[in-house]
């Protein structure tokens, strides 16, 4: 087990842990912090709070945004909302599935890509359409996802 810096998971906890109903709020923050839920870091939630370790982990499972792996650098989000679906979507994951060698929920061995689907970014007219972090990318093809992803090795 890799060994990770506690005490901005101690901060997190001992700030947000003042009201009834703060478990959510606290492992969105923690993520924020991590990138992800350490498993350190919700032992130390469980034994701070009094709040169950399953109940935590319950709770993580359940909702979506949660991840339980460090992701990469840049996290790729491909649409595959109707209208990106319609317009090529599957085509865009497996450019991408190809290019980085990875599958969707996986990260490239250097560190630097996760790739994920999503069901909608909300960018319908751009389909089909990636998020990269906070950047959008839209009307993508095979060429410009090559493009793309040039760009960001360089940049590491």
């Amino acid at each position: 087990m890799d060994k990770i810096n506690l005490e901005p998971a101690i901060e997190i906890i001992e700030r947000e842990n003042s009201h009834k109903g703060s478990l959510i709020p606290t492992l969105q923050k923690i993520q924020e912090t991590y990138g992800y839920l350490p498993d350190q870091v919700l032992n130390i939630l469980s034994k701070k709070t009094g709040i169950p370790a399953s109940q935590i982990l319950g709770t993580a499972t359940f909702y979506s945004q949660f991840r339980f792996k460090p992701v990469g650098k840049y996290v790729i989000k491909v649409c595959h909302g109707t209208a990106c679906h319609i317009s090529g979507a599957e085509q865009i994951s497996d450019v991408f599935r190809d290019l980085l060698g990875i599958k969707e929920g996986e990260t490239t061995d250097d560190g630097l890509f996760t790739l994920e689907n999503v069901a909608c970014l909300g960018c319908c007219s751009l389909a089909p359409v990636v998020m990269i972090n906070e950047t959008t990318y839209g009307r993508l093809n095979p060429s410009k996802i090559n493009k793309i992803i040039k760009e960001y090795k360089k940049r590491g």
